[in-house]
């Protein structure tokens, strides 16, 4: 359930309804209403993974959100190798992500 819930907050944030969300994530609303009513445990893979592109995130992101950790700023850490990055200059990368992601969006 801890996807889910992390998914369903996700979604709130995001600042639209279930139904406008399903649409976006090309996903039927009542299949996306049962994987939030009863968790991700047992839905196919390919509804998951549209749900996590939907929120502009990976599965293994919303599995670190789901449980409490900040995946996000040690992926971008990864990608620099050997180039140290202060947490204000992660925060900065991760607002430019957010943007790009939403001109994306908007199309």
């Amino acid at each position: 359930m801890k996807l889910a819930a992390a998914a369903k907050q996700l979604i709130e944030q995001s600042g639209l309804n279930t139904k406008v969300f399903a649409e976006k994530a090309g996903l039927p609303y009542t299949t996306l209403r049962s994987m939030l009513d009863r968790g991700f445990g047992r839905s196919a893979v390919e509804n998951v993974i549209k749900v996590c592109k939907a929120l502009g995130i990976t599965v293994e992101e919303l599995e670190a959100i789901a449980n409490g950790e900040s995946y996000e700023h040690e992926t971008i850490a990864a990608h620099h190798d050997g180039e140290e990055w202060s947490e204000e200059e992660l925060d900065e990368i991760e607002a430019f992500k957010k943007f790009v992601r939403s001109k994306r969006t908007e199309n």
